[in-house]
This record gives structure tokens, sequence and C-alpha cells, in this order.
């Protein structure tokens, strides 16, 4: 795959593709008249039913059953989807915010399971397990030298609560086989990334979507900021897709007064709701910054849009999705489910900002490309709004609906030598798997360094960026190695990552932001 601008805006889409999926939900119910029957209805009925009694060849109706709802949610708007039985328990562990298993960051390395790198106090680095580890066998099942699925393996990683699973690992290392019992249990899914200082008095959080534990995650991080001092505060929602209306709204109501309006939903019925901000609040004053970006959607733009409609905050970066559509999630009976749009919301200054869907297929999911051909990426002024849109923000000023959030001060996407691609790359998962399997070759070397001996062996020879050079050209991907500065500092924050903490990565990697760079230069 050449890394260029025809194929970049793909793989930026993809990214963000299950966010957007998610978008802005509510919690899910059970509506005793949903399935009643009627004479449309048992036409479908009778149909299955004569196929699965009378058609000549054997056929699965469930799957007939599953391309029949699929397909009728197309005819409605993108974000009405089916989800099937297979898909709504890892889909319901990610918004939950939670899941039960061993613990570990691992991925597929010459057919079989490496750790990356245990979750920190979880149930494998209490039990022994270490960085570089592989994993042969779950109990007796063995899950290397196959081609194994990714749900398989986790069937067997995960359990109940409590449970033991035998783990048989080598260990490279010491080169040895270890038999290492560990007792499952609950392992957080974060959602709000890190919360750290980016200057003396500023605060910045990470917000990767809206979960049913993001408030609490989020409200932990404000309070412990607050107690280093912070007076200004960064939200960070890019790549955020959205997810449950409610937490946006709570995260809101920490940061605007009592009685402001938040959000505002109209259903089919033409029923308004409105949701203000309460007099709880633990930063109702001092500055505040949104950082959006193109895969900012739904519930980040709820965020962004109540912080900007009250002229609470700056809004930074650039137009966002534009999905102003809410779904309510309703299970089918069989252990699949259905998301469906039940309303429309809109800004306090009452903008709608979803965008128009009569293409509802990759297009709408792509804009992307639409908006990195157009120049909209790149210049502020190549951003086109509906003059007809116009709405006004508590005290006056003009912004406009239509289309997502625009931002109040646009930073461009980096395209420093032409190298639009150089931030995506250096922040995947190509970029994990490389440093892990140069820590693979010398652990017990790499074990014994701290931070200053670490920079000086990443960052004072260039064995690294020629290594990762070769790595990237087998890997199919074209990357300009012009800003070589720059590729060494973001590997040098992987091999931090994996070897220290999260945190560390973090401050190096936001050092290069330009978002934050432009939010520390406008304070």
């Amino acid at each position: 795959m050449k890394m260029n601008k025809i194929y970049l805006p793909i793989l930026i889409a993809v990214a963000v593709a299950i966010g957007l999926l998610l978008g802005s939900t509510l919690n899910s119910f059970q509506d005793k008249d949903f399935l009643t029957k009627n004479s449309k209805r048992n036409k479908l009925n009778k149909l299955i039913d004569f196929i699965d009694r009378e058609y000549v060849d054997d056929i699965n109706t469930d799957s007939i059953v599953d391309l029949t709802v699929s397909g009728i949610l197309e005819n409605l708007d993108p974000h009405s989807v089916y989800i099937s039985k297979k898909d709504l328990k890892s889909v319901t562990e990610n918004m939950k915010g939670d899941f039960v298993g061993i613990g570990v960051n691992f991925y597929v390395y010459k057919d079989t399971v490496a750790v990356i790198k245990p979750i920190k106090n979880g149930p494998s680095e209490m039990a022994g397990i270490k960085p570089g580890d592989r994993i042969l066998y779950a109990d007796n099942y063995q899950l290397f030298d196959k081609q194994i699925q990714n749900d398989s393996l986790f069937s067997k990683l995960k359990g109940e609560k409590g449970s033991t699973v035998s783990i048989t690992v080598f260990r490279k290392a010491t080169n040895e086989k270890l038999k290492i019992k560990v007792k499952r249990d609950v392992i957080p899914i974060k959602s709000v990334d890190i919360a750290l200082k980016v200057s003396d008095e500023v605060g910045y959080i990470k917000i990767n979507r809206f979960a049913e534990t993001t408030y609490d995650e989020f409200h932990k991080a404000l309070l412990s900021l607050k107690r280093q001092g912070i007076k200004e505060l960064v939200i960070d929602l890019r790549d955020n897709g959205g997810g449950y209306l409610e937490m946006a709204v709570a995260i809101a109501d920490e940061i605007l007064k009592d009685k402001e309006l938040v959000v505002k939903t109209k259903n089919k019925k033409g029923t308004e709701d409105q949701t203000f901000a309460t007099s709880k609040g633990d930063f109702e004053n001092g500055k505040v910054y949104v950082l959006i970006n193109e895969n900012s959607a739904s519930a980040s733009e709820i965020l962004a849009g109540a912080i900007q409609d009250n002229d609470r905050g700056t809004i930074v970066g650039r137009r966002s999705f534009g999905k102003g559509l809410v779904q309510r999630e309703m299970p089918l009976g069989d252990g699949s489910a259905v998301r469906l749009t039940i309303a429309r919301y809109f800004t306090p200054s009452g903008r709608s900002i979803q965008k128009p869907y009569e293409d509802k297929g990759e297009a709408y999911f792509n804009e992307f490309e639409k908006r990195f051909q157009s120049g909209e990426l790149y210049e502020a002024d190549s951003i086109k709004v509906a003059d007809s849109l116009k709405f006004k923000t508590k005290k006056g000023r003009v912004v406009y609906g239509g289309g997502g959030i625009t931002p109040d001060v646009f930073v461009p996407f980096e395209a420093k030598h032409g190298e639009e691609a150089t931030v995506m790359i250096m922040q995947s998962g190509v970029v994990s798997y490389f440093v892990f399997e140069q820590l693979d070759k010398k652990r017990a070397f790499f074990n014994e360094l701290d931070f200053k001996l670490l920079k000086a062996e990443v960052l004072e020879k260039d064995d690294y960026l020629d290594a990762f050079k070769q790595y990237i050209s087998e890997s199919g991907i074209l990357l300009n190695f012009s800003d070589k500065e720059k590729i060494k500092k973001y590997l040098y924050a992987e091999f931090v990552k994996q070897l220290f903490d999260d945190n560390s990565y973090y401050e190096i990697i936001l050092s290069e932001d330009a978002m934050i760079k432009k939010v520390l230069e406008i304070k």
C-alpha cells in the first residue's frame, strides 16, 4: 500500500469508521409493541417460512433475516445500523468500559501471540507475565502456529471474573517455557487516554469515545489536574467518533454555569427536549480549549457545540464530521440489535450540524477525501459554509450550521514537506510493532537503560531510523523521511511507552503537536 495523497483519505476514514457507527446513543430500551404483528410484517414472516420449508436448497434463513434487516436500514440514514449477535457483545463491552480477561496488550507476531506489555497492576502482570512472552497455550488450547481469528483468541483469554486460566508462555530472554496460572479479573477499557499538564497552568485531557465510564474518568482526571494547580483546560476530542449523549452532557455540566443550555433534541413528533447545565461544576471558571478534527463526531460535536455557543471556550482545529443524529439501541430478541435514529440534536444556538446524507454509502463516511481535495484541510478560507445557516452564540458571534462544528481557531493538517501521512503513521500500530521487535532482539540491554540513556540510544544514532526505513519499505508503505528528527522523536516516544509509561509517551508526542502548540501560543 502506498501512503500517498490517494490512499491517505481511505486510511483516515477506516480509522474512524467504528466510532462514527457508534455515534451519539441513548440507553437501550425494551418496547413491547415494537414487534407487534401487522399485515406487512406477516408478509415478511411468511416469505421466510416459505423459504425455510419449501425452497429446493438448504438455506440459512437466519442469514436471510440479517440481510433483510440490513437492507431495510440502508434505506434510512447512514447511522441506523444492524448489529449482529456476533458483534453485539464486543460493541457492548466497548461502550460499557470494561471486560473480564487476563489483561495484556499483544499482537500476533509470526503466528504467535506476543505480549507487548501486560496492563499495569492487571492479572497478567500480577501473575508474572512479562513483555516479550509468547503465549503458547490457554489451558490446553494451542495458540501458536495456526491461523487463529481474534474472536476465537479473545474467547480463550476472556472468561468469568475470578476464573483461572493456565497460560503457557515461552520467555525468549531466558529461553524457557513457563506455565503461569492467571486469575481473570475486570479489565478497564479506558475512554480517557491521558490527563497531564502541558504547561505549568494548562491541563490536557484526551477522550477517545463517550462510554459508560467516560464522565467518571474525566471527572477524576479533572480533579487530579486541579490539585496540580491548572488554571486552563484542553479537552482533546480529535478522532473521537462519539458514544453516549449523556456522557457529553455530564462533561459539559462540569464546565458550563447553572441553567446554561447544553443541547436540544427533537424527535419524529416534533417534541423538543432541552438539557441544561446544573449548579454543580468543577471547572466553571478558567479558560477552556476544545480540540477537534474531521473525525470528531456526534457526542464530540455536542460537547464542542455547547462550549462554543455559550462562549465558554475556544474551539481549535478543523471542521468536525457533521453528525447531528441520535440513536437508540433496540434489542431484537435473539442477541442482535438495531441502532435506530430516533431524534436530531441541535446546539444551544439552534444549529443542526448534521451534514447531508443523500449518499448514504462510502462517500458519506469518506468525506475526508473531498475535504482533502478541496483544500479545506489546509486553508480555513476553503471551508464551505451556507450563509443561510447563520446562528449566533450567547454573546452574538456568528456560527454556522449544516455540517460540523467550524473551529474558532483553524489549525491546518500537517503538511510540512508534503508529509501529510507522517504523524498518522508514527502514531499507528506499525510503529508499536516495529519497536516491539527492536526490543525483542535485545530486551536485557534495553531493560538496563534509564530515560537519559534510552534517549541517547534512539535519538543520537541513526540505527533505529534506518531499521524503521527498511521495516516501512517491507510493509509496502511509502513515507518521506526528510524530517528525520521528528520521526526519531516518535520512535523514541514509543520506546518510552513500552519500556516505561503512557504519561511520558504523551509528554513527548504532545511537544510536537501542532494544535497544542497553537493553544499555548494563543492562551
